[in-house]
């Protein structure tokens, strides 16, 4: 610590073998599909959906996931880059993943999955939420153990110098506190779904979901260093402009869901 400030200087590399050198990031965006897989796994059993179905939405997830966060990066926040550059679009080991791109390939991927496998698509996708919520928080944590994602200079005790990234002045560890505004999204849904025993109405958790998760990015954002160059001076940055549809999308569905108050069935 410096003048009680937390000094974070942790390697982005568990161990360097010379020829393999495994990073926290990577290591922590597996566990999402691993935890994810478990806690589906016991949502489908209870509710009396085969695990082959499971195998199948895991595969629509992952490359959802991979291929949505890349390219909400993309054209999200540096289009003119890429476009110029379109093969180092397919490099996504040198980062550059946006969390609303992800959002958006796992909803389309979702709709993909429901209609192939004649699933109901919100029953799918309220389940899918919950681990989602989890998820996001190992990201963020990622992101933590790579130093970035920082936010802007404070004198609060809990400020952290990311040494690593060259930095000198506390900055506030806004991945920590989307971290733990995840983890607590994710105890509520999943506390919900249990509470209910599975018999939630069709779209609430999605809807709250969305207004939960993108309502505290939003907030959060207003602590963050902007992600490019191009938002500097914008009243809200894009981060910010990306979460508002999705809020509001949030409350229509929970407003649908109480609507219509109706509760699908798994199959």
């Amino acid at each position: 610590m410096i003048n009680g400030f937390i000094t974070w200087n942790v390697n982005p590399e568990i161990i360097n073998l010379g020829f393999i050198a495994p990073r926290w990031y990577g290591l922590l965006f597996a566990s999402t599909f691993l935890v994810g897989y478990v806690i589906m796994q016991k949502f489908f059993r209870k509710e009396g959906v085969p695990d082959k179905v499971l195998d199948t939405l895991t595969t629509y997830m992952l490359v959802a996931t991979v291929i949505g966060a890349r390219l909400g990066h993309v054209f999200f926040y540096e289009p003119a880059y890429y476009l110029a550059n379109p093969i180092e679009i397919l490099y996504v080991w040198e980062g550059g993943l946006a969390s609303h791109g992800a959002a958006i390939g796992i909803f389309l991927a979702l709709y993909i999955f429901a209609k192939r496998e004649k699933r109901d698509y919100l029953w799918t996708v309220d389940r899918v939420v919950i681990v989602t919520a989890l998820g996001g928080m190992l990201i963020r944590l990622g992101n933590l153990m790579n130093s970035e994602i920082y936010g802007h200079i404070t004198d609060l005790p809990w400020g952290f110098i990311f040494v690593r990234d060259g930095m000198e002045d506390p900055r506030h560890p806004t991945q920590i506190y989307e971290a733990f505004s995840y983890l607590l999204i994710f105890i509520y849904l999943i506390y919900y779904y249990y509470k209910k025993d599975a018999k939630t109405a069709n779209g609430y958790l999605l809807g709250m979901f969305l207004i939960l998760v993108f309502g505290m990015r939003f907030l959060i954002e207003f602590v963050k260093e902007d992600q490019v160059a191009f938002e500097n001076g914008m009243m809200l940055n894009m981060g910010q402009l990306l979460s508002i549809p999705a809020v509001f999308g949030g409350v229509y569905f929970v407003w649908r869901s109480r609507k219509f108050n109706e509760f699908p069935l798994a199959k």
